[in-house]
């Protein structure tokens, strides 16, 4: 994969996990089944600008109707699994068994967060991320339900606004990112952007949910 720096030869824990992110650094894996993983430090970095995050205006609509109960962080581990879940348009998936746990360790430390869709008591849809300071890293996100992810992205976004937070990384830029106004930027203008971010303090349960 572009970006891909080697194999992990060391043991992985929450800490170095923190520190890589804070370098601009990111873990996955080749395919669920792969046990080894390898760091990825993309050229080209995908954002999500905060003060310029488009909502199209059929999923307003959607997010008026109140269709879908929101939750953050009842249900870490399950969003993570629903998010390794092969579906159509993706029959592999980079999230392993130690890719898993790695970000189950690190929400049970405060570091990751997941913003969850609910629709008449059943997971839908989600998303799931870390947090260091300003900047929040996003990593996966799943839909069972039309619009439910994109709800979850709404949702985080507005989290991260009252919150203070200044960057949202998407780590790439991708076809569905496109409606909400992501940006690529290269490699050293990211680093730039991080370095401000990880300082600041911001605080993700400034909305209630």
């Amino acid at each position: 994969m572009s970006g891909g720096i080697s194999d992990l030869v060391m043991e992985i824990t929450p800490s170095v996990l923190l520190k890589a992110y804070s370098c601009g650094i990111f873990p996955m894996a080749e395919s669920a089944d792969d046990t080894g993983l390898y760091w990825v430090e993309p050229e080209i970095r995908g954002i999500l600008p905060l003060d310029r995050f488009h909502v199209p205006r059929s999923l307003a609509k959607v997010v008026r109707q109140n269709r879908f109960d929101i939750r953050v962080d009842t249900a870490f581990a399950a969003t993570v699994s629903a998010c390794a879940e092969p579906t159509s348009g993706r029959q592999d998936t980079w999230i392993n068994h130690r890719i898993f746990e790695l970000y189950v360790a690190l929400h049970r430390a405060g570091h990751a967060h997941s913003v969850e869709v609910w629709q008449n008591g059943q997971l839908v849809g989600g998303l799931y991320g870390v947090r260091i300071g300003g900047a929040f890293f996003g990593e996966s996100m799943f839909s069972r339900r039309p619009n439910a992810s994109k709800v979850a992205l709404v949702h985080l976004v507005d989290r991260l606004r009252a919150g203070g937070f200044v960057l949202l990384d998407t780590q790439f830029s991708n076809a569905h990112l496109v409606q909400f106004g992501v940006e690529e930027i290269s490699k050293d203008d990211y680093s730039k952007h991080l370095a401000q971010a990880i300082e600041l303090e911001a605080d993700f349960t400034a909305i209630d949910a």
